[in-house]
């Protein structure tokens, strides 16, 4: 079985992409810059293609041949909030893929999403995705387009036909993260940069709990449905209580009022359009980080068959593979 992933050179990426490998499955990339080597990823039996999806041309000679698409490839910008290129690759770019599946007899799309395009819960009260779309509040085209990607994927199941089903991952994090992505919050947590924690609580799973996920969903999982992967809902100081035990840091121990938090980023999108320079957080950032945004991950457990990796190891083994790769020099 042929399976092509775009965007395999980010965290989820580089874990999926071993992941299937693992499962003997002839795995071909689509990456967009030849000239940027993923060193993480130049070592495995992987069929390289070098392209943009919004080049209808270049997707098609990568999808050409497959039997299955994971389309993973986004651009995950938060700043500037708004930007119409965001929207292109996401919206347009996920269009292509879904024609280019369409016209070359792709047996399924597995589309991955993000759980933003369902509204968020609490510890108590986690979102489904049963959950309308709230995310247009915050301001931020990553969160509206890849909602806006989401409704044509499902569209073309609808009305065209195409098997697909999409996958909406919470907060990711473990090894394989060269960019890095999750693995800049562990570094800073390791090097004791993080001085406090907000109110507020989130959703996480360990990156290769996502990648088996997605592995199982080529083969299981409902056409036209979407699955939320998470696996632990935990306030920000639990969270950073379980990371810093699990690489023997003390985590930070005292928490700034949520509207401190929104001053600081505030000031900080400020600075940024004087500067031209992405800050540590923005005003949009500020507000995401003081709410609540949980998940209930039951669906993807029983019908895709998804493990629960203790986010503890996940840490560690994302500051492990950070140390052996020269990121934390």
């Amino acid at each position: 079985m042929k399976v092509l992933v775009t965007g395999a050179d980010g965290l989820l990426g580089n874990n999926l992409v071993r992941e299937l490998l693992e499962r003997k499955y002839q795995v071909s990339v689509l990456l967009l810059d030849r000239k940027k080597k993923s060193t993480a990823l130049e070592a495995l039996p992987l069929t390289f293609h070098y392209g943009n999806i919004l080049d209808v041309t270049e997707l098609e000679n990568a999808v050409r041949g497959n039997d299955m698409v994971i389309h993973a490839a986004a651009s995950t910008q938060v700043f500037p909030p708004r930007d119409h290129m965001i929207h292109e690759i996401n919206v347009r770019g996920t269009a292509n893929v879904i024609e280019a599946c369409l016209k070359h007899g792709i047996k399924r799309l597995i589309h991955i999403g993000t759980a933003n395009s369902f509204q968020p819960g609490n510890i108590e009260n986690p979102g489904t995705e049963d959950g309308p779309y709230t995310g247009a509040q915050y301001g931020l085209d990553y969160i509206d387009s890849k909602y806006e990607a989401q409704k044509k994927v499902l569209d073309a199941v609808k009305t065209r036909g195409l098997n697909a089903v999409v996958l909406n991952p919470t907060f990711m994090i473990g090894p394989y993260d060269s960019k890095p992505s999750s693995g800049a919050m562990v570094m800073a947590l390791y090097k004791k940069k993080i001085p406090a924690y907000t109110h507020g609580s989130k959703s996480y799973i360990a990156v290769k709990d996502a990648a088996v996920a997605i592995s199982n969903a080529l083969t299981m999982g409902r056409t036209g449905e979407c699955y939320l992967l998470s696996n632990f809902n935990l306030t920000h100081r639990e969270a950073f209580t379980i990371m810093g035990k699990a690489i023997d840091v003390k985590p930070p121990k005292i928490r700034l009022p949520s509207f401190l938090i929104r001053l600081i980023g505030s000031i900080g999108s400020l600075l940024a359009k004087l500067r031209q320079h992405a800050p540590a957080i923005t005003k949009e950032i500020a507000v995401l980080s003081c709410g609540h945004h949980c998940y209930s991950g039951e669906k993807a457990r029983r019908e895709l068959k998804m493990p629960c990796t203790d986010l503890g190891e996940a840490t560690k083994g994302c500051l492990d593979w950070l140390k052996a790769n020269g990121y934390t020099k």
